[in-house]
């Protein structure tokens, strides 16, 4: 770590010595993880700007006139293209109908690539979607939810707030352009240092009762700061098909209830009826019921969100993931003796990994 961290540091100087070039200078670091804070660290003053890489091109490329400034030695910037809107997972292959023709020019450009992006994970075919858990939604109600965002962020990129948000920034000396993007990308993450412990009944246990308790976590949303629920759909809106139908249309509705709160008074082009919000509370329950299991499953099994183990460990995680599954079903067996919501088929439907595994 010493040598890697070290080399950075000194050829940060000798740039910084040599070259007129807007480089981050460094406040301070450690690569000791045994301090306080129990990890390694670099504290770096922040720059504003944007690579040239982000932005550069041949100056022959395939770019209209309007859309290239020429630099020099057959160079030229044209717009920024950020990989959010061609980006897919490998089981993702056959929802992809192709990169959007939007991909950041300007503000509003990039808030439609968002858009046609999400369109574009779409199932072409719905013998692909009925393989999915009916809290997925219906490829209509998906389509039904994106013109909806699609009218939501046009009016959220004209607010004041969201484009001196939109400013691009690097957050950390990565020199790679998929870490520059408008910086209210980030707006409803929190860094990993900067987290809450969590609390010790974060058990197995718990998340079993998570859904005999859907307000579990009610409060957390309420006391959030406005500017999340701001910024979310930006977040949100091109991942629908990965997320669920539910994930969006719950950010849908968080600004139209909040409309006012947010300073958006009649801009608000979602009013959900009575009946609306009952049902997508029902399918919402079951999103943030399959969300929690996955995440405590990750956590517990050490695994990737996909269910990835290294291979050395393959046979603990397989077993300890067959314990943990028994006892699930066992749990949807004596809530459906009960007569309660969770059933034996609902609890295989919630299950978030691959049943061979088990």
């Amino acid at each position: 770590m010493y040598r890697s961290w070290g080399s950075l540091i000194i050829v940060t100087h000798i740039v910084q010595s040599k070259l007129p070039l807007l480089i981050p200078r460094i406040l301070d670091w450690s690569d000791d993880p045994s301090i306080a804070i129990g990890t390694e660290y670099i504290i770096q003053e922040h720059v504003a700007g944007m690579l040239l890489m982000v932005v550069l091109y041949f100056s022959d490329g395939p770019l209209r006139s309007h859309k290239r400034i020429l630099f020099e030695q057959g160079f030229c910037i044209g717009p920024y293209c950020s990989p959010v809107f061609w980006s897919q997972s490998p089981d993702e292959l056959d929802l992809y109908g192709g990169p959007s023709p939007n991909c950041g020019e300007d503000l509003t450009s990039y808030c439609r690539g968002l858009i046609e992006t999400g369109f574009s994970r779409l199932p072409k075919d719905e013998s692909v979607a009925r393989k999915y858990p009916a809290h997925q939604g219906s490829i209509q109600e998906h389509i039904r939810l994106l013109q909806i965002s699609q009218k939501m962020i046009m009016e959220l990129a004209k607010d004041k707030r969201i484009q001196s948000a939109a400013v691009p920034a690097m957050l950390h000396p990565d020199l790679h352009k998929r870490n520059i993007y408008p910086a209210f990308v980030y707006a409803n993450e929190t860094p990993d240092f900067a987290a809450s412990p969590e609390p010790e009944e974060n058990t197995f246990e718990s998340q079993k009762n998570d859904h005999k308790n859907p307000d579990r976590k009610e409060q957390a949303w309420k006391d959030a700061l406005l500017g999340p629920t701001l910024f979310r759909l930006f977040h949100c809106c091109y991942t629908t098909w990965r997320d669920s139908a539910p994930a969006v249309h719950q950010e849908l509705v968080e600004l139209s209830a909040r409309g006012t709160e947010l300073g958006l008074q009649g801009l608000c082009p979602y009013s959900p009826t009575e009946e609306e919000l009952k049902e997508h509370a029902r399918d919402y329950e079951d999103v943030s019921a399959v969300q929690n299991l996955k995440l405590w499953l990750r956590k517990s099994l050490n695994t990737s969100s996909d269910g990835w183990v290294p291979s050395d460990v393959w046979d603990a995680a397989r077993d300890a993931h067959r314990a943990v599954y028994d006892e699930w079903i066992q749990t949807a067996r004596e809530s459906e003796v009960r007569g309660e919501s969770l059933t034996v088929d609902k609890a295989e439907r919630l299950w978030p990994f691959d049943a061979t595994s088990r």
